[in-house]
């Protein structure tokens, strides 16, 4: 599996799941360029010259186009997409959830979404080829009590990547999405009650919900995530790509 001079753009590239995808690329030669809110984090990968760091706001068109323009000027071409920035939200009743929190779940996790597929499917059809790699959630397969909202905005993600997965077919362009389990990163502490012992509640409640016995590390995503890119998922689109340790059955 080898990427050569292909150039994956990484949406959320300074997050647990997204730094891993990040180093997993670099490793395999792929030119990466890597966006986020707060890029201080890849602040050590800028001395790479296969590593374009972008720092920005994802749900500004304007910067949106700005990412691929420049990923283009500088490596030539863009081959790839990962969606892996995302927000939680913490367990709450719906009768609790204020409507300003609802939006910004469905913006961060779906709107943002929208508008890198939108740009990259762009650049993908002039090359005649390409793959997108959309981060969902396991929450879609198995929901939990007080995730409405989120649950809700991954659940837009996986129709919309099977929507986009079927519209892009003709240009040979790969859509699927990966729904990672209970994850050892920052954000997962965020889905519990406010107030809760987060780290009893990795050790304990998390950990017990998945069969095969631990939390899923960001290097399991980013491993999964690299197939899906590369050419031996030539022929895998539209899928739905469970990383959960079995959480979802």
């Amino acid at each position: 599996m080898t990427f050569g001079n292909k150039t994956i753009v990484v949406a959320g590239a300074g997050g647990g799941m997204g730094k891993a995808i990040v180093e997993t690329l670099l490793n395999e030669n792929a030119n990466v360029v890597g966006c986020d809110l707060n890029i201080a984090s890849l602040e050590a990968l800028e001395a790479n010259d296969q590593f374009l760091g972008v720092e920005g706001n994802l749900l500004d068109e304007e910067t949106v186009r700005t990412v691929f323009k420049q990923g283009k000027a500088t490596f030539g071409r863009i081959d790839g997409l990962v969606n892996a920035a995302g927000v939680a939200q913490n367990s709450t009743p719906i009768e609790q959830v204020e409507l300003k929190e609802w939006y910004k779940i469905i913006d961060i996790n779906m709107t943002m979404t929208f508008l890198t597929c939108r740009e990259a499917a762009v650049y993908m059809k002039e090359q005649g080829s390409g793959a997108i790699v959309n981060i969902g959630s396991v929450s879609v397969t198995r929901p939990r009590p007080g995730l409405q909202s989120y649950v809700a905005s991954k659940g837009a993600v996986e129709s919309f990547t099977k929507a986009l997965a079927l519209e892009l077919a003709d240009d040979r362009i790969n859509v699927n999405i990966l729904h990672p389990g209970p994850s050892d990163t920052n954000m997962l502490g965020q889905f519990a009650q406010e107030g809760a012992d987060v780290e009893k509640m990795k050790a304990t409640v998390f950990k017990d919900s998945v069969p095969l016995g631990r939390l899923i590390k960001p290097e399991d995503i980013a491993r999964s995530v690299k197939f899906l890119l590369s050419e031996d998922a030539g022929m895998v689109t539209g899928s739905v790509f469970h990383v959960d340790g079995g959480r979802n059955i």
